[in-house]
């Protein structure tokens, strides 16, 4: 019974046009009038203690440092880099917003904010040289995804807050997938691109491609910093996203001075209302948890993956499919908060290594992202890019497609994940 109602509150509040932060306190409130325990000062307690975690401030850091990095020049250079390098092959621009966005993944956490540069930029190159707008949209917008998966991702610091796991771990772990993510798309751009008849841009020479390359060494150098204090501990996730935050307001300000003054407020504003939504809807997801946990529903759960949890790549292919339908109706950061409490306890009973869980739960929700009609990275590129919804919708699914392939090929074969992770992380 408490499932019920945790799930027909949850849907209906959604359902009414209900916000979904407000939905989980709603539904948390729901299940302590079902089992009589309804105290304000109760959801007060766990709001607080929901936002209150030395880890979750690494996200306002990496959402600043994405803010700063389309500010001050640097997603430019990365675009103008990557331009260089491969526009001239048939099909250039696609892959320059493959490229482009797997590099732009390294620098800053947030999958909206990266496509949103790429679309600004690329879409119109991409349609004045014949492609189909609908992909050209639908194209960036997946590849902006990968920022979810390489890190720093925002994704894999609330996985692993919520799930108690190794946010480090996580980081290094999301590295090779992320890469075959971009492979993926590589394969499928390169089968729909065929059938275009686009043109493409001149070669051109190795000392503009060089130039270009230390027009954009600052930007680079971020990713090699934090990867490299990550990998040998010299400082943490959260410390990560400090060090990230700084040096893209040194590079911006200092270095390229395409950032000034009179541009922070608006900078950090920008930052600080992304900031505060996630935020809010993490205190608002520990009433809930909390209230799952009290009803039991954890339990409940187990027992309704129960006949899977033998078969360890069963269990993965069912919370896969869960996700993905989900994410058809759900925004990310919801599903993390709301699902990774409840999973966790049956994925470690069922043996399943909890930072490979992390990975292929956070590479479903970021193609959640992609799905209609909810999809938020799809609707932030097509407002970017003003194409119509509907047309990026149509041009989006071979993309989504391979998306999904990466995923079946993942759990297939965990050791992908699992190995080049124990390498890099020297275990």
């Amino acid at each position: 019974m408490a499932l019920l109602i945790f799930l027909g509150t949850l849907i209906g509040s959604m359902a009414i046009g209900m916000p979904i932060a407000y939905a989980l306190i709603m539904t948390g409130m729901a299940l302590m009038v079902y089992l009589d325990l309804f105290d304000a000062q109760i959801v007060a307690q766990n709001m607080l203690n929901g936002a209150d975690s030395f880890p979750l401030m690494a996200v306002p850091f990496f959402m600043l440092a994405g803010e700063v990095m389309n500010a001050g020049g640097l997603s430019r250079r990365i675009v103008n880099l990557s331009v260089a390098a491969v526009g001239h092959i048939r099909g250039g621009l696609g892959y320059v917003a493959i490229l482009a966005a797997a590099v732009l993944a390294s620098l800053s956490g947030s999958a909206a904010a990266d496509a949103a540069a790429l679309a600004a930029i690329l879409v119109p190159m991409m349609v004045k040289a014949g492609h189909d707008a609908g992909r050209s949209a639908g194209l960036i917008a997946s590849a902006g995804i990968s920022a979810l998966v390489i890190p720093p991702s925002i994704g894999f610091i609330l996985i692993g807050v919520v799930g108690k796991i190794s946010i480090t771990s996580i980081f290094i772990a999301g590295i090779v997938p992320g890469l075959i993510m971009g492979l993926g798309l590589t394969v499928a751009w390169f089968l729909v691109s065929r059938k275009e008849e686009s043109t493409t841009l001149p070669r051109v020479p190795l000392r503009t491609v060089l130039r270009e390359l230390w027009a954009g060494i600052w930007a680079l150098f971020l990713p090699v910093i934090i990867l490299v204090g990550l990998r040998f501990g010299v400082f943490t996730p959260t410390e990560a996203g400090v060090v990230a935050a700084v040096y893209a307001l040194f590079v911006s300000m200092v270095i390229y001075r395409e950032l000034n003054f009179s541009q922070l407020f608006h900078v950090f504003l920008g930052a600080a209302k992304t900031t505060a939504m996630v935020m809010f809807l993490v205190a608002a997801a520990l009433v809930s948890s909390w209230m799952i946990t009290i009803a039991g529903l954890t339990m409940q759960v187990e027992a309704l993956v129960a006949p899977f949890s033998d078969n360890p790549t069963l269990l993965m292919l069912v919370i896969v499919a869960l996700v993905l339908v989900i994410g058809c109706a759900m925004d990310m950061v919801p599903i993390i908060l709301i699902l990774v409490p409840v999973l966790m306890p049956t994925i470690r009973q069922a043996g399943i290594d909890p930072v490979y869980f992390a990975v292929i739960f956070m590479i479903a929700g970021a193609v959640g992202l992609l799905t209609p009609p909810i999809g938020s990275v799809l609707n932030v590129v097509a407002g970017v890019s003003r194409i119509s919804l509907p047309k990026v919708i149509v041009g989006i699914w071979p993309f989504i497609v391979a998306q999904v392939m990466v995923l079946l090929l993942l759990i297939i074969f965990p050791q992908i994940v699992t190995a080049p992770a124990a390498l890099l992380s020297g275990d």
